[in-house]
C-alpha cells in the first residue's frame, strides 16, 4: 500500500513537472528594437520610418532656415497605404508628427478633432453656459500653412521557400500658398524571410 502511495506521489510530482516546463510565459520586450520576426509590417518598422523621416525634414537646409526663426503650422493627410496589408496608417502618422512637435520646429493643425470642436464652440456660443467674454468665436482658428501628405506602398515576391518583401514609404511637405513641394524623401524597407527544411 506504501508502495503504491509513493508511486501516486511520484507520478503526481513528475506530471507537476511536465505542465510548468510547458508553461506559457510573458515578458517585456524592446520597444525600439530592429530584430524582424516577420515580413509583415511590425514596430520596428514603423519606429525606422518616423525617424528616418522626421531626421531628413528638420535637417533639410531649406527647412533649417525656415524654422530658424518661426515654427510653421503644418496640416498632415492620412497616409494612403497602398499596401495589401491592413495597417494602422494612424499609428505612423502620430508617431511622425509627435516627433515633429518634440524638436520644437512645428505646430501642427490636427483635423481628427474638428467635429468635437465644432461641438465644443457651439456649446459656447449657444448653452448659455459660458461666459461671452470668454467663449471662442468661430472662424479664429489659425490656417495651415503647409501640408505633410504620404505614400507607403509594398512588392512582395515568393520563390520556393524564401519570401522578399520590400516597403516603401514616402512624405512630402506641400506649401499651400505656392503649390510648391518644399522638401519630401522616402525610407527604404526589405525584409526576406527564408523557410527552414523542417518548418515546411
Amino acid at each position: 500500500m506504501k508502495n503504491g502511495i509513493k508511486t501516486l506521489l511520484a507520478m503526481a510530482a513528475i506530471g507537476a513537472l511536465s505542465l510548468s516546463g510547458c508553461a506559457s510565459t510573458m515578458q517585456y520586450g524592446d520597444a525600439g528594437s530592429a530584430k524582424p520576426i516577420s515580413t509583415e509590417f511590425g514596430s520596428s518598422d514603423l519606429q525606422q520610418i518616423a525617424e528616418a523621416m522626421v531626421d531628413s525634414m528638420i535637417t533639410f537646409p531649406p527647412m533649417v532656415e525656415l524654422t530658424s526663426a518661426r515654427r510653421p503650422v503644418v496640416s498632415v493627410d492620412k497616409v494612403k497605404n497602398k499596401t495589401m496589408q491592413h495597417i494602422d496608417t494612424e499609428s505612423v502618422t502620430d508617431s511622425i508628427r509627435t516627433k515633429l512637435l518634440r524638436s520644437g520646429k512645428f505646430r501642427f493643425i490636427d483635423r481628427t478633432t474638428d467635429a468635437q470642436t465644432v461641438e465644443e464652440l457651439k456649446t459656447q456660443r449657444d448653452s448659455g453656459l459660458v461666459d461671452k467674454k470668454t467663449a471662442v468665436n468661430f472662424g479664429q482658428q489659425i490656417g495651415a500653412e503647409f501640408l505633410l501628405t504620404s505614400n507607403f506602398s509594398e512588392i512582395k515576391q515568393k520563390a520556393g521557400s524564401t519570401t522578399d518583401v520590400y516597403y516603401k514609404f514616402t512624405m512630402s511637405l506641400k506649401n499651400m500658398k505656392t503649390g510648391i513641394l518644399e522638401w519630401s524623401d522616402e525610407k527604404e524597407i526589405r525584409k526576406v524571410f527564408n523557410r527552414g527544411t523542417f518548418g515546411r
